[in-house]
């Protein structure tokens, strides 16, 4: 976590890098977890697996408060902002992990990819950050690299396809929000109150599975309860990540570099799932690649006198 005086005095270029650096390990972390659900989504019920994940976050990070700060790091001057945050990402998890359980990781991550393209689209409206055409172009470029890794078929396209395009809508959604709410909250309170708000939803909704879930708590087999303890741990720190990330660079230069996540989907779905890239999909990755290279080009080129986007500087520990 960074420390308001140290971003203070950081230029912009290297606020840019740092957020580049945490989008990256955000998107590895996402999907590691995406692969970890969708392998436990064939030994247990999925509530159960996403209430596990919201548990954890919402664990994690009131003792890391706790230890920090005392009752004072739990304050929020927006509850409303954080339940809405809280119920955008529970609803992208249900609805990512519903359909991680019919398609590949990596066509799904494709689809998903939509999120970034419309977080762009609406940055100079909601955000009013200034995006260059040129940077347009990137993040298109990018975009068309992510269809060349995974090239969606027929298949991909049916009623299985819903629950991705209906995350991105919602991640998109999720990422304004949280760009809009960097500079009136604390992240880590942000973070901990977006776990709290999901376990609590889920815990309501836990009495009402049509599968009897103590008896399947009970039965779980130690390796099950570590791979939900790691969803949970992934899920906290990859949003930790882009919580941050979002906080010491705009969105419009954070955006490239977001679809290395079909990259890393790719790459996880050859190893966990026998699902390997052809040299097509490498072409996308490599498309992807020189994408993000360029943005950091041009971020570099434009020194800390002319910042390409807005930066906002105003976000407190």
């Amino acid at each position: 976590m960074l420390r308001t005086t140290q971003r203070d005095s950081a230029s912009p270029t290297e606020r840019a890098g740092l957020g580049i650096a945490l989008v990256l390990l955000a998107g590895a972390s996402f999907s590691l977890l995406d692969g970890t659900v969708k392998h436990l989504s064939a030994f247990l019920p999925l509530l159960l697996v996403v209430w596990m994940r919201y548990v954890v976050q919402a664990l994690v990070m009131g003792v890391w408060l706790a230890l920090r700060g005392g009752r004072a790091r739990f304050r929020v001057a927006h509850p409303s902002f954080q339940v809405l945050r809280g119920a955008l990402l529970l609803s992208t998890s249900v609805l990512a992990f519903l359909g991680l359980r019919s398609m590949p990781v990596a066509e799904f991550t494709a689809i998903v990819m939509l999120a970034p393209v419309v977080v762009t689209l609406l940055s100079p409206l909601l955000l009013h950050e200034r995006v260059s055409p040129l940077r347009w172009a990137l993040v298109l470029l990018a975009f068309g690299g992510g269809l060349l890794v995974v090239r969606p078929g027929t298949g991909v396209f049916g009623a299985a396809a819903v629950y991705p395009m209906l995350v991105a809508l919602a991640g998109a959604l999720f990422q304004i929000l949280t760009r809009r709410m960097a500079s009136l909250e604390a992240p880590l309170t942000t973070h901990f109150c977006t776990g709290l708000v999901g376990a609590i939803l889920l815990s309501v909704a836990l009495p009402f599975s049509s599968v009897p879930l103590l008896p399947v708590m009970v039965n779980a087999p130690a390796w099950q309860w570590g791979l939900m303890l790691l969803a949970g741990l992934l899920g906290t720190f990859g949003h930790l990540a882009f919580i941050n990330a979002v906080g010491v660079a705009p969105m419009a230069v954070l955006m490239p570099f977001t679809y290395m996540q079909i990259a890393c989907a790719a790459l996880l779905g050859a190893i966990a799932f026998s699902h390997l890239p052809d040299h097509t999909a490498l072409a996308g990755m490599a498309v992807i690649a020189v994408s993000g290279a360029l943005s950091v080009w041009l971020n570099v080129r434009s020194g800390p006198r002319t910042p390409v986007v807005a930066m906002d500087t105003t976000i407190g520990d």
